[in-house]
């Protein structure tokens, strides 16, 4: 399913309504794309096309896992994907204009004329954007046997020297708080 065929979904020849399409995506389909923050992917795409004369609505929903670097110790942390995006292709005589021209990311125009959609770079979008931006285990599980003890005890000990620091900047400053009240005398 790694071609490009599989992810073209021949329109014209669909009947108004609604059509469903079902894609599974792993880390072979990511390669085209550059390499990614994750891996070991296992992805499950429903896509749910409803057809009208002038415009499509596609609703993508995203289920699955994948493998990431917790940004807290750096070991693997396993995350559920789950979300849901809402795509509306309208057709269009100047789609490139249009495209140009809109500001909403969730509405994209193709011409008349065409007689494909094309939904890998979507899906490719979406599963992304599925992944969480800050990775980490949940505050109940950190220490857990997944965390890495020694990157947890050095960042324990870095928030005590940066605490240490900080009480002793500020006892530098202390003492000349009584030469700012002779001043003003």
């Amino acid at each position: 399913m790694n071609n490009r065929r599989a992810y073209e979904i021949a329109f014209v020849g669909l009947k108004p309504g609604i059509h469903h399409f079902e894609y599974e995506v792993d880390d072979k389909f990511f390669k085209q794309y550059g390499e990614q923050d994750f891996s070991n992917c296992k992805a499950k795409i429903k896509l749910e096309l409803e057809k009208s004369n002038s415009f499509m609505m596609l609703k993508f929903d995203v289920d699955g896992a994948a493998d990431v670097n917790c940004d807290r110790c750096g070991n693997d942390l396993q995350i559920q994907l789950w979300d849901e995006f809402r795509i509306t292709i309208k057709l269009v005589d100047e789609p490139e204009v249009l495209n140009e021209q809109e500001e909403d990311p969730d509405v994209y125009y193709i011409s008349k004329t065409e007689s494909h959609i094309y939904v890998a770079d979507w899906i490719y979008e979406f599963v992304t954007l599925s992944i969480p931006m800050q990775k980490m285990c949940a505050e109940d599980e950190i220490g857990g046997p997944q965390c890495n003890k020694d990157v947890l005890a050095k960042l324990q000990q870095m928030q005590k020297d940066a605490t240490q620091e900080q009480q002793q900047s500020n006892n530098v400053w202390k003492g000349l708080e009584k030469f700012k009240n002779l001043e003003e005398e």
